[in-house]
């Protein structure tokens, strides 16, 4: 029997800047249900973005942190014969998003000191710089998967 087919919502660009990304990383900050909060937060970091590196378009270094923070390849877990190997797997554009707008939040989250809205503009800057914690974390990432190569055959 096949699988349901899983109908995706779609994400409705934001109303200051007119983009989808940065709805979704409003709906990624969002905890318990408060947009308004996650949207100053996201908005906020935007401004602070503009400030810091001096240009009128921080929409583009959100897209190029993103970029740099998502990862091409991951492990997965498989079981063949009793044993577990870690698979070298391709990721998914939207998966890769995803990724990589929650490292770049976990980086965020995990420093001390300052509110949210200046902690994440540095995560965000840092990855847009190719530094951080989430450029970090895509880089493990990539290393499990290389040396996890030799499993690559089992993958599905």
């Amino acid at each position: 029997m096949r699988k349901k087919i899983k109908n995706k919502k779609i994400i409705k660009p934001d109303f200051v800047y007119d983009s989808v990304l940065v709805e979704k990383l409003v709906n990624y900050v969002m905890k318990e249900g408060k947009k308004n909060v996650a949207r100053k937060i996201v908005y906020g970091t935007l401004d602070e973005i503009k400030k810091k590196m001096k240009t009128e378009k921080p929409l583009e270094v959100l897209e190029l942190a993103i970029k740099n923070a998502s990862p091409d390849v991951e492990v997965r877990s498989r079981r063949i014969g009793g044993a577990n190997y870690q698979v070298p797997r391709e990721v998914r554009p939207e998966r890769k998003m995803a990724l990589s707008v929650r490292w770049i939040l976990e980086g965020a989250r995990g420093k001390d000191g300052a509110d949210m809205i200046s902690r994440l503009s540095e995560e965000l800057i840092a990855a847009s710089k190719n530094e951080g914690m989430a450029v970090k974390k895509k880089e493990n990432t990539h290393k499990m998967a290389e040396a996890n190569r030799a499993f690559a055959h089992f993958a599905w």
